[in-house]
């Protein structure tokens, strides 16, 4: 969840009850203040019939008056101090009708009136649903108002993390030296970006550095191996050496070239952690195919394998040229090297998906070792450096292709897809 989602979400849970809790309340206090002005009246309309009653009843005159919203009459019953103001229900017509009724019995001239004077609750009642409507769209439209001002607020003040967050998600290895995150006025943010900028320094020196190292190893630690492989070779030259060094010397010239690929796969895999391959160009892995179908054709014929082809279309990837063979070569070699003689090597291309697969005698790899680095076959006459598989994985990784190992029906088969 989005921390402006997740804030918003906060505020509605908290805005939600005391708009509620503010909404009765202003009922309660409203329903109040009109009971009140409604007692007030009443007991104005009291006193002026208690002196109308005064005036008119010094001849000794007794009244009695009926109406439905007034009734005096005289009565034996003591004199009350205060009069009794309550809600009552008159039932007419099925329909039930509110009233505020003021009730005191009080003393006109010596003798006590019974002075009952009603008020109609209706108008009371279709002014409360009326504010109470009002109410309600204001409390909505306050409620929108507040939400929609704080998640442009927000928006706004958090501009500067998204701009930071896009340019660190479109951030490039060999361009990280361009990457500057500007100043803000938010201090937080500042801090944010202050660190970012030092941490992309020091990426681009790690990067740098990395890269010389590379390219330095590429350079110096080749040429002495290719000087020591060529004085193995003319030390195999010499006539007066005998078998058993004949031997050693043949041991060691392999355990060389053995040091050299594994130099060369290594260096490449650090070439290719390191963004040293620039994509500018696209590859199609089915001519690629071809290549090494026809470089590999003497070892295949060899091993009487039988080769199957499906190139049904085109997989075209943005690819550096060199990182292309390097995939192919590698799946494609260890589909010759690890097959057994007379086997097959069905190799089907589409347009998003490249799957080679081949017949083995070796057991299925397990996933947890696929292509991990170094993880070769139990077979003694393996003489790879188990980096064949990682350099594949490497690649796919950082070109946005997915890649799949499984066996099905005696045929290992590696399936690379594009995401």
């Amino acid at each position: 969840m989005k921390l402006l989602t997740k804030t918003t979400l906060y505020f509605l849970i908290a805005m939600v009850p005391l708009l509620v809790v503010a909404g009765i309340y202003l009922f309660m206090q409203f329903s109040k203040e009109l009971d009140h002005r409604m007692d007030e009246e009443l007991v104005a309309e009291e006193v002026q019939w208690i002196r109308y009653l005064q005036n008119e009843s010094d001849n000794g005159t007794t009244f009695i008056l009926r109406t439905p919203e007034l009734l005096i009459y005289p009565v034996n019953a003591p004199v009350a101090t205060y009069p009794t103001i309550q809600d009552i229900y008159d039932t007419k017509a099925n329909n039930k009708i509110p009233f505020r009724q003021l009730s005191h019995i009080v003393p006109v001239n010596g003798v006590p009136y019974q002075i009952i004077i009603r008020k109609s609750q209706e108008q009371k009642s279709a002014l409360e649903v009326n504010i109470t409507r009002i109410m309600f769209f204001v409390f909505i439209g306050l409620f929108a108002t507040t939400i929609l001002f704080n998640w442009f607020i927000s928006t706004r003040l958090w501009k500067p993390f998204r701009n930071s967050l896009e340019k660190i998600r479109n951030a490039e290895l060999q361009k990280m030296e361009a990457i500057r995150f500007e100043k803000t006025a938010i201090e937080e943010f500042n801090e944010l970006n202050a660190s970012l900028n030092s941490m992309t320094t020091k990426i681009h020196n790690d990067y740098v550095n990395m890269k010389e190292f590379t390219e330095n190893a590429a350079h110096e630690m080749q040429t002495p191996l290719a000087v020591v492989q060529s004085k193995m070779e003319l030390l195999l030259q010499d006539s007066n050496l005998t078998d058993n060094q004949v031997q050693s010397i043949m041991d060691a010239s392999m355990a060389l070239s053995r040091l050299s690929k594994l130099n060369q796969s290594l260096l490449l895999l650090a070439k290719i952690e390191n963004n040293q391959y620039e994509t500018n160009e696209t590859n199609n892995l089915t001519d690629i195919t071809k290549k090494y179908l026809k470089l590999f054709d003497e070892l295949i014929k060899d091993k009487q394998i039988i080769t199957k082809t499906n190139f049904e279309k085109d997989f075209i990837l943005n690819l550096h040229p060199f990182l292309a063979d390097s995939l192919i070569s590698n799946l494609l070699g260890n589909a010759v090297k690890y097959n057994y003689s007379g086997g097959k090597i069905i190799i089907s291309v589409h347009n998003n998906r490249y799957q080679i697969s081949n017949t083995s005698n070796l057991p299925p790899i397990d996933s947890q070792q696929l292509f991990k680095r170094f993880n070769k076959s139990k077979n003694s006459a393996d003489t790879s450096n188990g980096l064949g598989l990682a350099i594949v994985k490497r690649i796919c990784d950082t070109h946005n292709l997915s890649i799949t190992y499984s066996v099905e029906n005696g045929l290992h088969q590696f399936n690379i897809q594009k995401k």
